[in-house]
Order: C-alpha cells, then sequence, then structure tokens
C-alpha cells in the first residue's frame, strides 16, 4: 500500500506499507541514488514471515517530492520523525543502507531514537565517506567531487561507473539496468546535493556514540563504496553492537549476498 505523507508545506514524501497488520514492523531507509524499491528483495520475503516492512523514498528521490533543498542529514531525519509519528510507529526495527544508514545515525541521535528498538546498518556511510585527516579510512574527497562533477556533466554515465563498483559477484544485465533506472528516477539536483553532504558532514561521529539500541551491523568485505573499516568504527563507537562481515560481498549486500543478509536480518529481529 502506498501512499504520501506531508513533511514540509507542498513537500510529500512517498512511504510503502507492506503487510501493515504484522506482528513486528522494520522500516527501510535506503542509499544513494535509489528508493525503497531496492529492498525487493526483503518486501518479498520478510512479509511472508509475518513482518510489516515499510519503506520511504527519501525527499529527491523515486516517487517522492523533490525540491530545491533539504538534503542535509538533520532534515532527512526530520522527514523519517514525521513519518514515524503520522503511522504512529513504536518498538519498530530502523534499518538503513548506505547513505540511508547514515540518516538513521542522525535519526538516533537528534530525535533519541524516538520508537525505535533496534537498528539495523546495512553497509552504512558513517561515521564518514570520505576521508579526513582524523579518519584515514573512506573514499578520496576527489571522488567524491568527480560523482558530483558527472552529475552535472553527465549523469547517466556517472551512475553506470556508480553501478560497476557496488557488486563483488556477477549480476545480469537487466538487474543492473533496473538498478541504473531507480538512480535515473532522482532529481539530479538531488543526487548532486547528497553527495554534497557527504563532503560537509562530521557530526556522525558522535552520533554513533549516543547509540543505545541493540545494533547490528552488516557490512561486506569487498565493499568499494563505504569501505569496510566504516564497519569497524561503527562497531567500535556503538554500544550492543554486533558487527557481521560478508566475505565475497560488495556494496549492494543485500542483493550481493541475499540469503545471508535476509537471514542474519530475521535472526537479529527475532533476538
Amino acid at each position: 500500500m502506498g501512499f504520501y505523507v506531508g513533511v514540509e508545506p507542498n513537500i510529500k514524501i512517498f512511504v510503502e506499507d507492506i503487510n501493515p497488520a504484522g506482528n513486528k514492523t522494520i522500516l527501510f531507509i535506503h542509499g544513494w541514488p535509489g528508493n525503497h524499491n531496492l529492498f525487493e528483495y526483503q518486501f518479498n520475503q520478510l512479509p511472508q514471515m509475518g513482518y510489516r516492512c515499510i519503506g520511504i523514498d527519501c525527499r529527491g528521490f523515486g516517487l517522492s517530492d523533490r525540491p530545491w533543498g533539504g538534503y542535509d542529514y538533520n532534515r532527512l531525519s526530520d522527514d523519517i520523525r514525521i513519518v514515524v509519528d503520522t503511522l504512529k510507529l513504536q518498538n519498530f526495527i530502523l534499518g538503513g543502507h548506505s547513505t540511508g544508514g547514515a540518516i538513521c545515525v542522525r535519526y538516533m541521535a537528534r530525535h533519541n531514537g524516538c520508537g525505535v528498538s533496534k537498528l539495523a546498518l546495512f553497509a552504512a556511510a558513517a561515521p564518514s565517506l570520505i576521508q579526513r585527516p582524523y579518519f584515514p579510512y573512506g573514499l578520496q574527497r576527489q571522488a567524491v567531487i568527480n560523482i558530483i562533477q558527472g552529475t552535472y556533466t553527465d549523469r547517466p554515465s556517472m551512475l553506470r561507473g556508480f553501478g560497476n563498483m557496488i557488486f563483488f559477484n556477477p549480476v545480469s544485465v537487466p538487474l543492473s539496468d533496473w538498478i541504473f533506472q531507480l538512480g535515473l528516477q532522482a532529481a539530479s539536483w538531488s543526487t548532486a546535493a547528497i553527495a554534497n553532504t557527504w563532503l560537509g558532514e562530521e557530526g556522525l561521529f558522535n552520533d554513533l556514540k549516543t547509540i543505545n539500541v541493540p545494533t547490528l551491523i552488516l557490512h561486506g568485505l569487498n565493499d568499494q563504496v563505504c569501505l569496510y573499516p566504516l564497519a569497524m568504527a561503527q562497531k567500535n563507537s556503538i554500544r550492543n553492537s554486533r558487527l557481521v562481515p560478508f566475505e565475497s560481498c560488495g556494496h549492494f549486500l543485500f542483493y550481493d549476498q541475499r540469503e545471508r543478509f535476509n537471514k542474519e536480518l530475521i535472526q537479529f529481529m527475532e533476538e
């Protein structure tokens, strides 16, 4: 069931609510530059097991409105809070992939984890996607600048290049094309704005230390986007967290290692 939730005057967020009568609820936050459909292979399985799965399209992506501004982690986490309040969600699992994971981390700190009983981070872009003088583990800053420049000059080519980085195991051409099309659905200005947020955002280091709910960290050892040391930094900063490394796995771990991903996530939700 899909519907819209207003988060600001004249700005609406698309929400997909699958199996609303489910026993346990998990709210999925997608990564850049996709939308909630990236979790298709979780939405197919989890509701069969009695779970309620909710996916949102972050502003600027998928079916959500595409305003010019509001692509910092504060505003994006505020959008989640409004969805949580509108749906009156309580005692739910919050799961985020890549940039979506970073937004979840900000939500936990900025909104004191409102309603969240457990947190799951999937190849999360935290505490920093890029290298910094005090954090030498991310991508080179220039790699993100190149993404921004590519967005403004030849976005389809940039997206193809990104698509070549996200899997460790071979995937079919149709599946690669499908993910490419999800990226094209986003607004170009939203695509660039999120990348700019990667460059300027440094608050996640402190945000991670505020998380106090059980946290599952799933991360591919072969991730070329959010490098594996980011997962280790998350584990070292979040109390009561468990890191599960995935061998032979890239950035899109929910497909690269689909069966193990679903197994680990279900086990965590049932604990």
